[in-house]
């Protein structure tokens, strides 16, 4: 048998244990009908809200994009996945693994977070930023692979910080686990979308990002079956739970 061929049963019999990996780690009520809804973290609240008001049964599995667009391109079996960056739903139909063009639905905005009481920060710049922390570590999703993360990354950069403020950084898989650790105290400050500051009540605003320090954060949903666009369709149409939850309509 020639090296390429035995090279290739290899990556197939790889690739095919990874998705039974992937498989088995998703919820076992996803395969007992209904709709199979894959989710990014910062969604959860209105869209379970919406979902509970569907037609039909659901469940939705919540992480971060890059983790989500990963097990999608593996095989793992879903109806429909909203991501919120641009970048990873594009990859997953310039891969092929999907087939349906992926669909803006929503935006959002970032915030500078502080546990709650914290101080109000105006404009600040890396030195302000540092001095804020008080040798803490600023939360934010991984900045390579989390979409808030990328954006906190744009940000950082934009106004000339990033390299001061990587050493001083407490990375997430998702931008609700960054929210968390404010919200527990455990980190000083944290770059979180404004759907989910306003989701916790335990965290305060220090500063609103301008819009322009930062690509434009846009949600993605991407059918994955005929169910998948049925929701998918019916989520364009509802989009109040969304901007009463701090989330900002397409611009």
């Amino acid at each position: 048998m020639a090296n390429s061929e035995k090279a290739m049963k290899t990556y197939n019999w790889i690739k095919g244990l990874a998705v039974m990996l992937v498989i088995a780690c998703l919820p076992v009520a996803g395969s007992a009908g209904g709709l199979r809804i894959f989710a990014a973290a910062s969604l959860q609240g209105p869209l379970d809200d919406v979902a509970a008001r569907y037609d039909s049964e659901s469940t939705i599995s919540y992480g971060g994009s890059g983790t989500l667009a990963r097990q999608i391109s593996l095989g793992a079996p879903a109806d429909i996945v909203i991501l919120a960056n641009e970048t990873w739903a594009n990859w997953l139909y310039d891969t092929g693994d999907v087939a349906a063009r992926p669909r803006p639905i929503l935006s959002n905005r970032l915030v500078l977070i502080t546990p709650r009481d914290g101080p109000v920060l105006n404009s600040p710049d890396a030195a302000a930023l540092l001095a804020a922390l008080q040798g803490g570590r600023l939360a934010m999703g991984q900045h390579l692979s989390v979409p808030a993360g990328i954006y906190a990354r744009a940000w950082l950069t934009t106004i000339g910080a990033w390299d001061r403020m990587q050493p001083h950084l407490a990375e997430t898989e998702n931008v609700r686990a960054a929210l968390a650790l404010v919200a527990r105290g455990e980190a000083p400050l944290g770059i979180v979308y404004a759907s989910d500051a306003q989701a916790s009540d335990d965290v305060a605003v220090a500063w609103t990002i301008p819009t322009d320090q930062y690509p434009p954060i846009l949600y993605h949903g991407i059918a994955l079956t005929q169910a998948g666009a049925a929701f998918l369709d019916h989520l364009a149409l509802q989009t109040a739970p969304f901007l009463a939850a701090g989330f900002a309509a397409l611009p």
